[in-house]
């Protein structure tokens, strides 16, 4: 046995560090002591760390009503605030001597302008912009000294500026803020002018009714209704503009005053008939060139000239009705159609009546005239007034009234003159499918009617120092038996076709051999060579004959 026997060793126990938070030596948590007798230890419980009391919180709430009180009464701070906010706005306002906003007069917004600058621009858009006449949604601009309407710009000013102040008070200023104000305009009123303006511009500002018509459905005419018109009161609108003209045109226009007109036909079913007949072909218009003997046609397909017809009351009809053209339709398509690149036009006020009396014969073909304009002519070298006017058909006198202050003994070269219209030699109506073509150099006539020769005889032009006009002429006169005076001769069977010069009384003409003393007859011998002093001679039967067949309108075409 071992001298000194060794006790085993008990196991120590684990030490806790007292305060957790706090570590032992190298980290390990401390162990606690162990007892002598080797009992377990007691947990040792950890010391809570002592803090200060805390003070209970006592919460203090309002009731309902409380609340309601404060809240009306921040409200009412507020709405303090807010008014003495506008109340010290306004009297800005008010004071600063501006046009309140909102402010207008004459039709002119003259808002925060200063008096002078308010007279400024009412005078500016009173003499740019003038007056407006309004029918409804329709309104145009009419220079207000045509209307006889004076304006006193300074004073409108003034009464602009005067008003939410010394005039209008309170409410007028509020007025304005809110929605505006017209502020009558200071006027002086023609009301004699006024009346004539109107009278004169009536026809332009009526808007006359639409009869009942025709109108074309899946190649079908059907009828088309009516529409109402308005014609203006001329009276009553210068009634109102005598009783309250400030007051009319405060806002810058004046409102006529319409009355409604009815159309004449309100049904147009009875001439559905007739519409399908015609509308089966399309419209022709057709130009006639009298001049240069030429026809120009125009065509309208049956979809297009349907949208034309109206009606028309025509007593003389068994239904009482006749198809009429829409004056505005016709006088579009005449205007869109029947064009040229010279100087020929078709007059549209014609085409339209040519069309209306197409329409009222039971046809679709119309004939209207092709006119001429004015053209300019450059002189060549020379070149004598004469010698122009051979060259192109107008008798000379014409073409120096048409240049006042020519010097026609000194044409230069270059000079532009200016060339009249030939239709002032054809003043009438032409006959279309008649004419007469006579020829200088081959003394000889010939007459056509629908292009065949009805006449081919020999007659005698003027002499060479008295030549018959070059250019296109026509009959305008009858006289069984003319007299000269200036040559004392009697003249059967005239028919004059040209004045020598424009304001003449002298013609030149065609007739047959004339007498002097009572039944002596000159030039019998003579056809086949220039005799006359500008006339055209025939034998006393051929001047009986073309008496009798060229009626006053036959154009007369003299060659070279």
């Amino acid at each position: 046995m071992p001298l000194f026997a060794q006790r085993p060793r008990r196991p120590r126990p684990r030490r806790v560090a007292v305060n957790p938070a706090v570590p032992l030596r190298n980290g390990a948590p401390p162990r606690p002591p162990v007892p002598a007798n080797g009992a377990m230890p007691r947990p040792v419980v950890p010391p809570v760390p002592h803090s200060a009391p805390r003070r209970r919180r006592r919460t203090h709430r309002l009731s309902a009503r409380g609340a309601l009180l404060v809240s009306a009464a921040l409200g009412l701070i507020a709405t303090s605030a807010c008014l003495l906010a506008l109340v010290a706005g306004l009297g800005l306002l008010v004071g600063s001597g501006q046009v309140l906003p909102g402010v207008s007069a004459a039709g002119v917004d003259l808002g925060g302008m200063s008096e002078s600058a308010a007279s400024q621009a009412l005078a500016t858009a009173w003499q740019a912009g003038g007056l407006r006449l309004r029918d409804g949604d329709r309104a145009w601009a009419v220079d207000p000294a045509a209307l006889g309407v004076t304006l006193d710009a300074g004073a409108t000013a003034a009464a602009a500026r005067a008003w939410g102040r010394s005039q209008g008070g309170l409410a007028g200023l509020f007025e304005a803020l809110a929605g505006g104000v017209d502020v009558a305009p200071v006027l002086q009123v023609d009301l004699s002018a006024l009346t004539a303006y109107l009278e004169s511009a009536r026809a332009g500002i009526d808007l006359p009714p639409v009869n009942a018509g025709v109108r074309l459905v899946h190649r079908r005419a059907v009828a088309s209704p009516p529409a109402d018109g308005r014609a203006l009161d001329v009276a009553a609108t210068v009634a109102r503009m005598g009783a309250d003209a400030p007051g009319e045109l405060a806002d810058g226009a004046l409102d006529l005053v319409m009355v409604p007109v009815g159309p004449a036909i309100s049904d147009a079913s009875p001439l559905l008939a007739q519409a399908n007949a015609l509308l089966s072909s399309p419209f022709e218009l057709r130009g006639y060139d009298p001049i240069g003997d030429e026809w120009h046609t125009w065509t309208a397909p049956p979809e297009v000239w349907a949208a034309w017809l109206t009606a028309e009351p025509d007593a003389s009809s068994a239904t009482g009705l006749r198809l009429a053209a829409n004056p505005d339709a016709a006088r579009a398509f005449a205007a869109a159609n029947a064009r040229f690149a010279d100087e020929r036009y078709v007059n549209a006020e014609e085409a339209v009546s040519a069309m209306q009396e197409a329409l009222a014969q039971n046809t679709a073909r119309a004939t209207v005239r092709v006119r001429h304009g004015e053209t300019t002519y450059e002189v060549r070298g020379g070149q004598t007034l004469a010698v122009i006017a051979e060259e192109i058909g107008i008798p000379y006198p014409y073409i120096q009234a048409a240049n006042p202050g020519i010097n026609t003994s000194a044409l230069s070269v270059g000079q532009r003159l200016t060339i009249p219209s030939p239709d002032i030699l054809v003043p009438l109506e032409p006959v279309a499918h008649k004419r007469i073509v006579v020829s200088r150099s081959q003394q000889h006539l010939w007459a056509y009617e629908n292009g065949q020769v009805v006449f081919d005889w020999v007659i005698s032009t003027g002499l060479p120092t008295s030549p018959t006009a070059l250019g296109v002429f026509q009959v305008q006169t009858h006289d069984p038996n003319a007299y000269a005076d200036q040559w004392n001769l009697y003249m059967p069977n005239f028919m004059g076709f040209y004045h020598p010069g424009p304001n003449m009384d002298l013609w030149n003409g065609f007739h047959g051999f004339p007498t002097r003393g009572g039944g002596y007859l000159l030039w019998t011998g003579d056809l086949g060579r220039p005799v006359t002093y500008g006339c055209v001679l025939l034998s006393l039967e051929n001047a009986a004959a073309l008496y009798q067949w060229a009626e006053d309108g036959v154009i007369v075409e003299v060659r070279g």
